[in-house]
């Protein structure tokens, strides 16, 4: 019979061999989800977008978002032009996974939306990169993010959820509801808000200063218009900082 230590060295091999091969699989899956969700180059869209944040009342916002590849966007609302909010804050997909080489770590599987995932984090090798941690929510069957969390050296940490049914091929999905901690949050150009004066704002009980906002923005994408070669002039006409 073998020895014990004989043993325990055939068990060890195997679970480190389970762990490498768990490893570069999960490696293989964001690399090949990163290239589908990378392929769109450019997109119009019909949208509406819903801004919510504590003590505001923010009106509905409709028109026509353009995208162009890494980090260009724009929005055209009904009746005049207006700029998405704080140019830093990336309402898309492509700009919340690291770019460049990235160590993937294998999270496991869980549910979400009835749906089987597999849950990856990807960490940037380049320290200068904005992007520290990304986790990504993967349906394996049809490659598509369904959530992701991507903390970010200057923006906090960025929640969202995606939700697909018209766009499966290019991972564009049609609803989108973003989460994230409002820290100089710049409205769209031309934009009403109402503030509720009587509210009290949330303080941190240990160092008493000012908590920052919760917010969110959900997106309803109502038709899109793919890699149809948008200018960069798009972008440039009418922009403000």
């Amino acid at each position: 019979m073998p020895s014990s230590f004989k043993i325990l060295s055939i068990l060890f091999f195997i679970v480190l061999n389970s762990f490498v091969v768990a490893a570069k699989e999960a490696s293989e899956l964001f690399y090949t989800l990163r290239t589908k969700v990378l392929s769109v180059k450019d997109f119009t869209a019909d949208v509406k977008m819903k801004i919510d944040i504590n003590n505001m009342r923010i009106p509905l916002l409709k028109g026509t978002l353009y995208f162009k590849s890494p980090d260009k966007m724009r929005m055209e609302r009904n009746g005049g032009l207006s700029i998405l909010p704080k140019k830093n804050i990336n309402l898309t997909l492509g700009n919340l996974i690291p770019t460049g080489n990235v160590m993937v770590i294998d999270v496991g599987y869980d549910t979400l939306a009835g749906k089987r995932v597999h849950i990856i984090k990807a960490v940037p090798e380049d320290e200068l990169s904005n992007i520290v941690l990304t986790k990504i929510w993967i349906d394996e069957t049809n490659l598509l993010a369904m959530r992701t969390e991507t903390t970010t050296r200057n923006d906090g940490t960025v929640k969202m959820n995606l939700e697909f049914a018209n766009y499966i091929k290019y991972a564009l999905p049609d609803k989108v509801t973003i989460f994230l901690d409002v820290k100089d949050f710049k409205l769209p150009k031309g934009v009403t808000v109402d503030y509720n004066v009587n509210a009290t704002p949330d303080t941190n009980a240990k160092t008493g200063k000012q908590k920052l906002q919760k917010g969110t923005i959900q997106i309803s994408y109502l038709k899109y218009a793919i890699n149809t070669g948008l200018g960069d002039e798009l972008f440039a006409k009418g922009k403000e900082e």
